[in-house]
């Protein structure tokens, strides 16, 4: 079986338990992911959720377009001694 046939037959509730692995760095049962683990779980989640056409906001690692220091309106302070 390979790797785009497991994401295939992965069902939401398997997608969110790799997510919520790969986000805490640990199984449900409290067991430390390895490096090759984290790799391979983030692959498999990116990729199910590519095949899925989620959207964007919802797909992990997703930024806001904009950072605050990027707002078009910044306040100014002015520091009086």
């Amino acid at each position: 079986m390979t790797l785009q046939d497991l994401i295939q037959n992965m069902t939401p509730d398997i997608y969110s338990n790799l997510r919520q692995a790969v986000e805490l760095r640990k199984w449900p049962n409290g067991v430390r992911l390895t490096e090759e683990q984290v790799e391979l779980c983030m692959e498999a989640v990116i990729r199910f959720e590519i095949q899925h056409n989620l959207p964007a906001a919802d797909r992990v690692g997703f930024m806001e377009d904009q950072c605050e220091s990027d707002k078009e309106h910044t306040d100014i302070i002015k520091i009086m001694h």
